[in-house]
């Protein structure tokens, strides 16, 4: 076996120019493959409910633009419990969105900020991620919202952001509102999020009552309300401990006549990404079922094609072995091990350098919805690769192998003059 390894490795020099393109064919398509599957992955990953964590979004059940008034926080936040029976959430967090701009006389991405406003001290339990945090970026995290509480006007701002808006810790800013048009806010950048919360490199928050402050002044100075301001929350989020719970809570929410005008309805974290997604399912199945196939067949055919030529260009060679006493399975083994040779090692690099370059070298795709913020390569990609490579070289190379492997030394020997 070790001879033969040997051997799979020297004809891979026969011809170097051919293995070199092959394998850097290999390379772009095994590419191209491990991003469709790693964008999949992460999308299954968001829609998936986790068992321990099981969070529960409860928002306007009949306009998905809608928003909440005030008067339902405090209840929704328990749950709507109101006997010892009832369910109780485990955690809560309320959602608005502030976005303004810097200069609106100067509409550009450095000049526009979005903030999600929120209970500060819910951020590290109720945000993804963010109770994964080391020793150190906790304490800081927490140091930072313990600011925040003290100073309503504070916000802790993703460290992209702050590089994007070349601003600096400590630095204010004013913000003039456009989701909630003619409200504009002064804020001081108490700090940013941790670098090792790589997701939320975009991210900023704010305290929510600190918006309902600014809603509530600009009331009193216009003598009006302001229109975006009468119902300005855009969801609650709970946390329980597992569906069972969830199933409880969601129907006592439902059924409560605390929430009639408007209605609310109730969905899992998971299901109300799906909800959010679903105008791009099509897209997703395309990409699932058409593109990554597609992709895979091409694979195999430009793998099979290379094989083929080195075969036809080799029946001597092959006809020496058999004659030397190579069996048919070993030649066969020869010319499946060059193919899938390539096809492993060219699917792991390929896997390799796109972690390196997506993950450590960019930091990341950005993905500017509130929910997901930033992009990584998973790290089984690197399987994927190796993966994706050994199977089509595999089934590239078996016909081309299996024609090897029934040369007949009479028929070479017979056309040599």
């Amino acid at each position: 076996m070790f001879q033969l390894t040997r051997l799979i490795i020297k004809n891979l020099r026969r011809n170097v120019l051919r293995t070199v393109l092959t394998a850097l064919g290999t390379m772009v398509l095994v590419l191209a493959v491990t991003s469709v599957w790693s964008v999949l992955d992460f999308i299954d990953n968001q829609t998936a409910d986790k068992a321990n964590d099981f969070k529960i979004l409860i928002s306007d059940k009949n306009n998905a633009q809608g928003r909440l008034p005030r008067s339902y926080m405090e209840s929704m936040r328990r749950g709507a419990a109101r006997g010892s029976d009832d369910v109780v959430p485990d955690d809560y967090m309320t959602w608005a969105f502030y976005g303004g701009t810097l200069d609106p006389t100067k509409s550009s991405r450095e000049n526009f900020l979005f903030l999600i406003a929120c209970e500060p001290e819910k951020a590290p339990t109720m945000l993804d991620d963010l109770d994964q945090l080391g020793t150190a970026d906790t304490a800081r995290l927490n140091a930072a919202i313990e600011k925040m509480r003290k100073q309503p006007n504070g916000i802790i701002m993703g460290h992209e952001q702050l590089k994007l808006m070349n601003k600096e810790v400590g630095g204010r800013i004013t913000v003039n509102g456009l989701t909630f048009k003619g409200l504009n806010l002064e804020f001081e950048i108490v700090d940013t999020f941790p670098k090792s919360a790589q997701r939320y490199g975009q991210t900023s928050i704010m305290n929510i009552e600190y918006l309902f402050q600014g809603i509530d002044e600009y009331d009193a100075k216009n003598k009006t309300k302001l229109a975006s301001g009468v119902a300005p929350i855009a969801f609650e989020m709970l946390k329980v401990k597992n569906r069972q719970d969830y199933e409880r809570l969601a129907a006592q929410i439902v059924n409560s006549p605390l929430y009639t005008s408007p209605a609310v309805r109730c969905e899992s974290g998971g299901s109300a990404v799906s909800t959010f997604l679903a105008s791009w399912k099509d897209i997703f199945w395309g990409m699932r079922w058409l593109l990554s196939p597609a992709i895979l067949v091409t694979l195999s055919l430009v793998i099979a094609n290379a094989i083929s030529i080195s075969v036809r260009e080799r029946h001597q060679e092959i006809a020496v072995l058999k004659v030397l006493g190579f069996r048919p399975g070993q030649v066969m083994f020869l010319i499946l091990g060059e193919a899938m040779l390539i096809g492993m090692v060219s699917g792991l690099i390929s896997a390799g350098f796109t972690i390196l370059f997506v993950n450590k070298f960019v930091g990341g795709i950005p993905i500017p919805i509130a929910w997901f913020d930033r992009f990584f390569i998973p790290q089984v990609a690197l399987l994927w690769g190796l993966g994706i490579g050994g199977v089509t070289a595999f089934l590239g190379s078996i016909l081309p192998a299996w024609s090897a492997r029934g040369v007949r030394v009479a028929d070479v020997f017979a056309k040599v003059t």
